[in-house]
C-alpha cells in the first residue's frame, strides 16, 4: 500500500479489482477552496488503454509490484518468442499477445525489457530506438528526390515501414519502435 502523495512516474497500482495500471504522468493540485488532490494519468499495463483518474490527497492505493528484466531475445518457438536472462541464463517463453507490437521489431540478440508480475508476463518493451537492415526495396526513380517522398520497405525482421527514397536494400538504419518511423541511417 501507499498513499497518492507518494505516486511516482512508471509505479504499478493495482485499482479496480486487480488491474494492473502503469503511472503516465500525476501532479498535486491544491485549490483554493476545498481538500488537496491528485490528477493522474493511468495505462493500462494488460490493455493498453489510457484514463485520467482523480484521487484526494493522502488516500491509500494499493501497489503491484512488477519485476522488469532485460533479457536477450534468443529465438521463436512456434507461436512463443523465447527470452534469456543474462544473469542466470534462465530461458522464458513469451507469448506473441504479451510481446505485441514490439514482435515487429526484435531479432535474435536483441535486448528487451521483460515485466513481469507474480509469475505472470505483462508485457515486453524495446529501447525507443532499433538498427535493422532493409531486406528489400524497390530502387528510387531518379528525378523523384527532390519531392521528399517516400516508399515502402521491408525489414530483416519482415515488417513493412516508409523509408525516404535514396533508401536501397541491404542498408542499416534506425526505427522509432514505438511508432515504426524511419529515424535515419546507421553509419557503419
Amino acid at each position: 500500500m501507499a498513499s497518492t502523495n507518494d505516486l511516482k512516474n512508471g509505479m504499478v497500482l493495482k485499482l479496480d479489482g486487480g488491474q494492473l495500471w502503469s503511472v503516465v504522468e500525476f501532479q498535486h493540485v491544491k485549490p483554493g477552496k476545498g481538500p488537496a488532490f491528485v490528477r493522474t494519468k493511468l495505462k493500462n499495463v494488460l490493455s493498453g488503454k489510457v484514463v485520467d483518474k482523480t484521487f484526494n490527497a493522502g488516500v491509500k492505493v494499493e501497489t503491484a509490484t512488477v519485476d522488469r528484466r532485460d533479457m536477450q531475445f534468443s529465438y521463436m518457438d512456434g507461436e512463443y518468442f523465447v527470452f534469456m536472462d543474462m544473469q542466470t541464463y534462465d530461458q522464458l517463453m513469451v507469448d506473441r499477445k504479451q510481446v505485441g507490437d514490439a514482435a515487429n521489431f526484435l531479432i535474435e540478440g536483441f535486448t528487451a525489457s521483460v515485466a513481469q508480475h507474480e509469475g505472470e508476463v505483462l508485457y515486453v518493451e524495446l529501447p525507443a530506438a532499433v538498427e535493422l537492415v532493409i531486406e528489400h526495396t524497390e530502387p528510387g526513380v531518379q528525378g523523384d528526390r527532390s519531392t521528399g517522398g517516400s516508399k515502402p520497405a521491408r525489414l530483416e525482421t519482415g515488417y513493412e515501414i516508409q523509408v525516404p527514397l535514396f533508401i536501397t536494400t541491404g542498408e542499416k538504419i534506425k526505427v522509432d519502435t514505438r511508432s515504426g518511423d524511419y529515424l535515419g541511417r546507421v553509419n557503419s
